[in-house]
C-alpha cells in the first residue's frame, strides 16, 4: 500500500466517521433526544433486557450516568425498569422497541433502502471486505476503548 493510498484511506474513513456522527445528531434532535440518548438507546435496543450494572459497564458511563440516561428514556416511554424479585436493589431495563420504532423506524427505514441501493453496486467479494473491515476496526476501537477506561 502506497503512502498516497494510506492518506485517501484515512481521509475517507474520518469523512465517514464524521459524517456518521452528525447523521446521529440530526436523527437524535429529530426524535427529541440528546444524541448520547439517541445512541444509547440504540445499545439498549439489542437486548430483550438488560441491567443498569451491564448498561455501565458496555459504555463506561458511572452508574449515576446511567440512571440518569434511564430517567431520561423511561420518561420518555422508551424503556421501563422492573426490579428483580430477589434484590429489589438490582434493576432490569426492558427496552420498548414498539415506541422506539414509532420515534425512529421512518428514519432508519429510508436509510436502510437507500443504504441497500449502495451496497447492491459492490461484488459479494467487495462486501465481505468491507464487513472485513468494520468488524475488525470494532475491535480495536473497543480495545481503545476498555484501554481508556481501565487504565
Amino acid at each position: 500500500m502506497t503512502k498516497n493510498n494510506i492518506q485517501n484511506f484515512r481521509e475517507a474513513s474520518r469523512a465517514y466517521s464524521d459524517a456518521s456522527i452528525f447523521m446521529h445528531e440530526a436523527i437524535a434532535r429529530k426524535a427529541g433526544l440528546s444524541s448520547t440518548d439517541h445512541k444509547y438507546l440504540g445499545l439498549i435496543l439489542q437486548y430483550e433486557s438488560i441491567t443498569a450494572g451491564e448498561i455501565s459497564k458496555l459504555t463506561g458511563l458511572t452508574t449515576g450516568a446511567v440512571t440518569g440516561l434511564i430517567d431520561r428514556l423511561e420518561k420518555k416511554n422508551l424503556l421501563k425498569r422492573e426490579f428483580t424479585k430477589e434484590d429489589r436493589r438490582k434493576v432490569i431495563i426492558i427496552p420498548n422497541t414498539e415506541n422506539s420504532m414509532k420515534l425512529l423506524g421512518h428514519i432508519f427505514e429510508e436509510l436502510q433502502q437507500k443504504t441497500m441501493k449502495l451496497v447492491s453496486t459492490f461484488s459479494k467479494k467487495e462486501i465481505e471486505t468491507i464487513e472485513r473491515y468494520f468488524r475488525e476496526a470494532t475491535v480495536l476501537m473497543k480495545e481503545t476503548t476498555d484501554h481508556l477506561n481501565n487504565p
